[in-house]
């Protein structure tokens, strides 16, 4: 009955997975659960009328795609056009929330353009949206469909490849 119900969840959460190509399910992220730095609800609806490059992070792996975020930063995007959300995966360290809260705090006054949200409760992750434990990179365009997706490190030759798609859909 286990090995049933297992499967009935694991064939669930993959009909769910995004997929390039494809605007993904509807995802909230609000109280208990997470949300943005101000407290209100994070809702994927969002990321429609611009490029968006969304960044799932445990906070153990934050810096494994700066290389990534560095040529995004160094590139000047026009803030009309595109913008960044940065999704902390609380759950995927055993740092305490107050601890990680209080650096995002920090983070949102020196990067104001990025949207930092947080996910408590590993929910993209149990939708099976994103890797647990990883650095998870997806980009959308205008009409939010995903163009792009890596997740753990990119390569030099994938920043690169990301950066055209990201020029050619502004």
């Amino acid at each position: 009955m286990r090995s049933i119900l297992l499967g009935l969840i694991l064939a669930t959460a993959s009909t769910m997975a995004i997929e390039v190509g494809s605007v993904p399910v509807g995802v909230e992220i609000s109280g208990e659960n997470g949300g943005k730095l101000d407290g209100s609800a994070w809702h994927s609806s969002m990321l429609k009328g611009k490029l968006y490059a969304l960044f799932y992070v445990d906070p153990d792996e934050k810096d494994l795609n700066d290389d990534f975020a560095n040529a995004l930063k160094a590139r000047k995007l026009d803030r009309k056009k595109a913008a960044t959300v940065a999704i902390v995966n609380l759950k995927a360290t055993w740092l305490p929330d107050m601890v990680i809260e209080s650096k995002l705090k920090e983070k949102q006054k020196r990067f104001p353009n990025t949207l930092y949200v947080k996910d408590k409760k590993k929910v993209l992750v149990n939708m099976g949206q994103m890797e647990d434990d990883n650095s998870d990179i997806l980009i959308f365009d205008k009409e939010g469909k995903l163009i792009y997706k890596k997740f753990g490190k990119m390569s030099a030759k994938e920043i690169k490849e990301a950066m055209t798609l990201i020029d050619n859909n502004l």
